[in-house]
């Protein structure tokens, strides 16, 4: 092993500078070169890298966001632009390459690995959707901007005695707003793996109302069946169902783009680290997460093309939480 090539793909998230960074100081100290692909898939169909530098990645560690940039590439789904990744990539005589990202991404780092090439995933996405790890770089992050937006909201609805409606990220996993809805003491979440009816939003907030609370919550994932844009449109038909006036805020990218949490930090500069390792190892077509406390390896194969399930039980117990 003499050169290795990193890129961040798909949706960006907090943390994945930081791992960037990781990766770039572990493979110097192996005794690496190491390459920075620009634009996720779209730059390695185009060849477009640059060789990295330990300075080159100083100070990159608090900020959010990817410096590598990242693109969709239809180009890269089609066989042909695969072909043409891994001829840039060899023409660099790069050894292994790097892929952080979430499932599309990793998915996509599996295609090239089933054409022979060296590939290892460091998970990051927001939603933690993804499977082979317990927490994925720049979720924690993620919760921590919807669940300040969620308590300056409570101050106002507080205030005026009022009920609001959150909307998160989540297209396709409910995580992000079951643990904001969660920590934020909502009275309901509504995500995608279990979807409420207008009516069920209308009747928890109705019971708190009911109970005396001076203001409610709802948090709705935005891949949810009735988005929050729907159900404006119901509770201003039906203003009577709920008892509290309404209002409704959608966080949407607020959330990807903050400055990354002290456990993001440590998170994504341990999987990033354990990328390097993992390559030293010998170890190639794997994933590395956090297993519990330790940093373990998950192969590519058990983790491309699915997703990982939201722990509902935590449903019936942010109820409880919420009376």
């Amino acid at each position: 092993m003499q050169k290795i090539a990193v890129l961040t793909s798909g949706g960006d998230a907090p943390g994945m500078n930081a791992a960037i960074r990781a990766i770039v100081r572990a493979g110097l100290a192996a005794g690496w070169q190491v390459f920075g692909v620009q634009n996720g898939f779209a730059g390695l169909v185009g060849g477009d890298m640059r060789r990295l530098s330990s300075r080159d990645v100083g100070g990159v560690m608090r900020q959010g966001g990817t410096f590598l940039g990242s693109a969709r590439s239809e180009e890269f789904r089609q066989r042909w632009g695969r072909e043409q990744s891994l001829d840039h990539l060899r023409s660099q005589e790069i050894d292994a390459l790097i892929v952080i990202g979430g499932n599309g991404s990793q998915t996509g780092g599996h295609a090239l690995l089933e054409m022979d090439f060296p590939v290892v995933g460091v998970s990051s996405t927001i939603d933690n959707d993804l499977e082979g790890t317990d927490i994925t770089i720049g979720a924690d992050t993620a919760i921590n901007v919807a669940l300040e937006a969620i308590d300056r909201l409570k101050v106002t609805a507080a205030s005026h005695r009022r009920a609001f409606l959150v909307e998160t990220m989540g297209r396709d996993c409910g995580y992000l707003a079951l643990m904001a809805g969660l920590a934020g003491g909502a009275e309901v979440v509504s995500i995608p793996e279990r979807d409420l009816s207008p009516q069920e939003i209308a009747a928890g907030l109705h019971d708190a109302y009911a109970r005396g609370k001076s203001h409610a919550l709802a948090v709705v994932a935005e891949g949810a069946q009735h988005t929050a844009e729907e159900l404006v449109r119901y509770f201003n038909e039906h203003r009577h169902e709920t008892g509290f006036n309404l209002r409704v805020t959608v966080l949407g990218h607020v959330q990807r783009g903050a400055t990354p949490t002290a456990s993001d930090r440590v998170l994504a500069s341990r999987l990033g680290s354990g990328a390097v390792t993992a390559l030293q190892e010998g170890r190639i077509g794997v994933l590395v997460g956090l297993h519990g406390d330790h940093v373990g390896f998950t192969p590519l194969d058990r983790v491309a093309g699915r997703t990982k399930l939201v722990d509902l039980d935590a449903l019936p117990f942010a109820r409880v939480m919420a009376r």
